[in-house]
């Protein structure tokens, strides 16, 4: 049995409450051009998108996104920042701490319409203070007209490639999408996935028939994979990267593009490895011009501290995965940026 509890208002209705300055909009503008013109292959610029594994508390976050605004002004020449402010984002389990989208306040219930206008206020101040436009993820496709006007890249998950919703609402995405492996580690549904989001479609959406023309600008994100024991398989080493940029070659798929998640199973969580990972990418693209060309840059877990905490007491310190701190983050993708 369901119980209705709060009516949500249509999106248009929120958005013209909360709408993105003039001001801004020139600035995202710009910034879905910078994004995507690395995808297309226009510029050879690296994309970095990097931050905390969830955007749990404004305070923090905001904080963290000014420092990569400066951050970026040193290393702009090179790489594309975006931050991650991953609003949808919960616990693994799905039990317990939901998402700033679900849950503006980890400590207290489920109020998803405050969690909606909470989520546009971070992103609107988050540009406001660094000149940065973000990345989340599409957890819950039917949500995405929510902070579409706010967003320069949208990733879906692992969990979520293989569900035909969230294939066909990323065809209707104007920025890029960014698709990760599933769970498996297969790369034939990773590449179905794409292939599906780069198609015209058409579809029911929150009470509508929608057609999409297809985004060409979706793109794979290799996350490394799990087997049947729960050992974490990593994937972004230069034999599977390859294998993808065959893959893509035979589907005639548009704008091959792969983002390597420098965390999750590629890890196996333990976050600082994620400086060796991407020292061996850079390796890799430095060796081989069929690599370079295909890897066009890292998605990164980091906050303002290192690791992870059950509870939110320390300030700026992730309660869901464990992430590297600034310190290391900043080192890191100076250290990336002279590598390009």
């Amino acid at each position: 049995m369901f119980e209705k509890q709060i009516k949500i208002p249509p999106h248009a209705e929120i958005i013209e409450k909360t709408p993105l300055p003039a001001s801004l909009k020139a600035i995202k503008a710009e910034r879905d051009k910078l994004i995507s013109d690395v995808i297309t292959g226009k510029s050879d610029k690296l994309l970095v998108i990097v931050g905390p594994c969830s955007a749990h508390d404004c305070k923090p976050v905001l904080n963290y996104v000014e420092k990569l605004g400066k951050l970026n002004e040193r290393v702009k020449d090179k790489l594309v920042i975006v931050p991650r402010l991953y609003t949808n984002k919960p616990r693994t389990r799905g039990v317990g701490y939901k998402g700033m989208f679900s849950q503006p306040d980890p400590t207290k219930s489920e109020d998803i319409l405050k969690g909606i206008y909470a989520i546009r206020d971070l992103n609107i101040r988050a540009i406001e203070c660094s000149g940065l436009t973000a990345a989340d993820e599409m957890l819950y496709p039917e949500n995405i007209h929510y902070v579409e006007d706010l967003l320069s890249y949208v990733a879906v998950g692992a969990r979520s490639c293989e569900n035909q919703m969230h294939r066909l609402v990323a065809s209707g995405v104007d920025v890029p999408v960014g698709v990760k492996n599933p769970m498996s580690g297969s790369v034939l549904v990773l590449l179905n996935s794409v292939y599906a989001a780069q198609s015209g479609q058409v579809f029911k959406l929150n009470g509508w028939q929608v057609k999409t023309q297809g985004n060409p600008l979706a793109h794979c994100i290799l996350r490394g994979a799990v087997d049947g024991y729960g050992n974490d398989i990593p994937n972004f080493h230069y034999e599977t990267v390859m294998q993808v940029a065959e893959g893509y070659s035979r589907a005639g798929i548009k704008n091959p593009a792969v983002i390597v998640d420098a965390n999750h199973s590629n890890s196996g969580k333990k976050f600082r490895q994620q400086i060796r990972i991407c020292e061996e990418v850079m390796q890799n693209r430095k060796y081989d011009g069929d690599f370079k060309k295909i890897v066009k840059g890292f998605m990164i877990e980091s906050f303002l501290e290192e690791g992870n905490q059950s509870e939110d007491k320390v300030f700026g310190k992730s309660i869901t995965d464990p992430c590297l701190g600034w310190a290391d983050t900043e080192r890191l993708l100076l250290d990336v940026a002279e590598k390009v």
